[in-house]
C-alpha cells in the first residue's frame, strides 16, 4: 500500500511539473518537449524521484498510445501520394543508417562490429514529436509533415525487429542472412495484419454504435490491445499499432456523429499529451550522468555517426525515389536530414540490452548523449532552419495583426472610460468633446492599418474570419444547452441543431482531416 502511495505522489508531482512547464512555454520560444526533458534533466540533480524509464514502461504504457494518435490523424491519401519516399526511409532507410553507423563507430575504433551493429539498429528509428510539433506551431508544409511523421509510423517497428535480429549476433556470435530476412518479413507483415485486421474489425463495429464513451473505449481496447496481441503471437506489436490506428481512423469516424468525432479526437490528443509529458519528464530523469562522463569521447563520435548516417541516408534514399517516383524538394530533405531526432523507442531498446553484452555501459551512455543532443540541439534550431529555408507561414504578419488589434482595443478601452468620465460629471464638455476626437481619430487611422493588412495577406485574414467563426458557433452551442435546461427546446430537437453545429465545430477545429 505504501508503494503505491509513493508512486502516486510521484505520479502527481511530475504532472505538477507538466503543467509548470505547459504554461511556462507559453511566454518563451522553446518546444514543449525540450522544455520536459530539461526538466526531467533538473529533476535528477534534485534526487528523489524513483521513477525510472524502463523498456516495459515505455513499449506497453506510452508508445501504443502515441503511435495509434499520430496513425489515426494520418490521411491515407496523404500517405499514398508519399508511400515511396516513407516506405524507402522506413525500411531500408533504418537498415542502411545502421550499417553506415555502426561502420563510422568500427572504424574510428569506439566498438567493435557486434556491439557496433547493436547500437545502429537501436539508434535508428526517428521520433518526430518535438519536431512535429514545432511544424505545427510555425506551419510548415503539410506534406513534410506527413513525409515526417509517415516515416516515423513505421521506422519504429522496422527498427525494433532490426534490433532483435542484430541483438542475437551479439549474444551468440553468429547471424543468419537469409534467416534474419525471413524473420523481418514474418514478423513486420505478421504485425501489419494483425494491426489492420482488428482495426477494421473496431471500425465496423463503431459503424454500429452511437455513444462517444463507447466509442472511446473501443478505440483505447485497440491501441492497447493491437499491441499486446501482435506482441503474444511474436509479431511487431509497434507495426501493429500503427495499423490499427491508420486503418481504423480512415474509417472508423465516417459513421460518427459530429459530436463523437470531436470528443474522440480531443480525447485522443489529450492522451498523446499526458504520453508524451510523462515519457519525456521520465527521458530526463533516466539520464546516468556518471556513464556520459565516463564514455565522453565515444559519445561525441556516436552523435557524430548519427548525424553523417541520417544525411547520407535521406539524400541517397531521395536520389533512388526521385527515379522512380516523385521529387521530393531539396528543403524538405535538409528539413528532414536535421529533424531527425532519436527518442523514447531508442533509450528503451538501449536499457533493454541484457547484460551479458559486455559494451552495455558504453551502449547507454552513447543513446543517452545521441537522444539529448537530438532534442536540445536539433528540436530547438528547427524552427529557424525552417524560417531560412522559407517554408513557415509569416509569423511577422500575426505579430503584426495583434500589436494593431491590441492598440484598437485599448482606444475603445480608453473611450469607454472617457464616456463614465463624462457620464459622471468628471469632465467638462469641452475636454471631452476635444479627447472624444482625438480618440475617434486614432481608432479611425488604426482601424485602416488593419484593413490594409488583411488586404495584402489574405490567408490571415481568413484565418482570423475561421477563429470568430469557431467563437460563435461555441457561443451558440452554449445557448442551445442553456434554452434546454430552461425548457424552451425540447431534447429532440436540441440534438439535432447541436449535430448542426458540432459538424461546422469539427471542421473548422481539425480542417479536412477526417470527413
Amino acid at each position: 500500500m505504501e508503494a503505491f502511495s509513493e508512486l502516486g505522489f510521484e505520479t502527481v508531482q511530475i504532472l505538477a511539473v507538466v503543467l509548470i512547464v505547459a504554461i511556462a512555454v507559453r511566454r518563451v520560444r522553446l518546444p514543449y518537449t525540450v522544455a520536459l526533458v530539461c526538466a526531467g534533466l533538473v529533476l535528477t540533480f534534485r534526487g528523489g524521484m524513483n521513477l525510472e524509464l524502463t523498456p516495459g514502461l515505455v513499449l506497453v504504457i506510452f508508445v501504443p498510445p502515441l503511435i495509434f494518435e499520430a496513425a489515426f490523424h494520418l490521411q491515407l491519401k496523404d500517405l499514398r501520394a508519399d508511400l515511396a519516399p516513407i516506405v524507402a526511409m522506413a525500411v531500408p532507410g533504418v537498415i542502411l543508417s545502421a550499417g553506415i553507423i555502426a561502420a563510422v563507430l568500427v572504424v574510428a575504433g569506439v566498438l567493435p562490429l557486434p556491439a557496433a551493429l547493436i547500437f545502429g539498429a537501436l539508434i535508428s528509428s526517428t521520433d518526430t514529436v518535438a519536431v512535429v510539433a514545432t511544424f505545427r506551431s510555425v506551419g510548415a508544409p503539410k506534406r513534410l509533415m506527413t513525409l515526417v511523421e509517415g516515416e516515423s509510423l513505421f521506422n519504429d517497428g522496422t527498427a525494433v525487429i532490426l534490433f532483435h535480429i542484430v541483438l542475437a549476433l551479439g549474444l551468440e556470435g553468429t547471424l543468419n542472412p537469409v534467416q534474419g530476412v525471413i524473420d523481418f518479413l514474418r514478423v513486420s507483415g505478421g504485425g501489419l495484419l494483425v494491426g489492420g485486421l482488428f482495426g477494421y474489425a473496431v471500425a465496423k463495429l463503431i459503424e454500429q454504435i452511437d455513444d462517444y464513451l463507447i466509442e472511446v473505449t473501443l478505440t483505447t481496447i485497440l491501441a492497447y490491445g493491437s499491441y499486446i496481441l501482435a506482441d503474444q503471437l511474436q509479431f511487431s506489436g509497434v507495426l501493429a499499432v500503427a495499423a490499427a490506428g491508420l486503418v481504423n481512423g480512415n474509417i472508423g469516424p465516417r459513421s460518427m456523429t459530429p459530436s463523437t468525432k470531436i470528443v474522440l479526437f480531443t480525447v485522443w490528443e489529450y492522451i498523446a499529451f499526458l504520453a508524451n509529458s510523462f515519457l519525456f519528464i521520465l527521458l530526463g530523469i533516466s539520464v546516468e550522468w556518471d556513464q556520459l562522463r565516463t564514455y565522453f569521447v565515444p559519445s561525441l563520435i556516436a552523435v557524430a555517426a548519427v548525424l553523417v548516417g541520417r544525411f547520407l541516408v535521406v539524400y541517397i534514399l531521395a536520389g533512388v525515389v526521385r527515379l522512380f517516383e516523385q521529387k521530393v524538394p531539396p528543403s524538405f530533405l535538409l528539413v528532414m536530414s536535421w529533424g531527425g531526432l532519436r527518442g523514447a523507442i531508442s533509450v528503451a531498446l538501449a536499457l533493454s540490452l541484457p547484460s551479458a553484452i559486455g559494451d552495455r555501459p558504453q551502449l547507454l551512455a552513447m543513446t543517452f548523449a545521441v537522444v539529448l543532443f537530438t532534442i536540445l540541439v536539433q528540436a530547438v534550431s528547427i524552427s529557424g532552419l525552417l524560417s531560412w529555408l522559407g517554408l513557415t507561414q509569416d509569423s511577422q504578419q500575426a505579430n503584426d495583426y495583434e500589436r494593431i488589434q491590441s492598440q484598437l482595443l485599448a482606444i475603445r478601452s480608453a473611450s469607454t472610460y472617457l464616456e463614465r468620465l463624462y457620464a459622471e460629471g468628471a469632465l467638462i464638455p469641452i475636454a471631452y468633446a476635444t479627447v472624444k476626437a482625438e480618440l475617434a481619430a486614432r481608432e479611425e487611422y488604426v482601424s485602416s492599418q488593419i484593413e490594409e493588412l488583411l488586404e495584402e495577406h489574405p490567408e490571415l485574414q481568413a484565418q482570423i474570419i475561421s477563429l470568430a467563426r469557431l467563437e460563435v458557433m461555441r457561443a451558440e452551442r452554449s445557448a442551445l444547452d442553456a434554452f434546454s435546461r430552461e425548457g424552451i427546446l425540447n431534447e429532440e430537437t436540441l440534438i439535432e441543431l447541436q449535430a448542426e453545429l458540432d459538424e461546422a465545430i469539427f471542421q473548422d477545429s481539425f480542417g479536412d482531416r477526417r470527413s
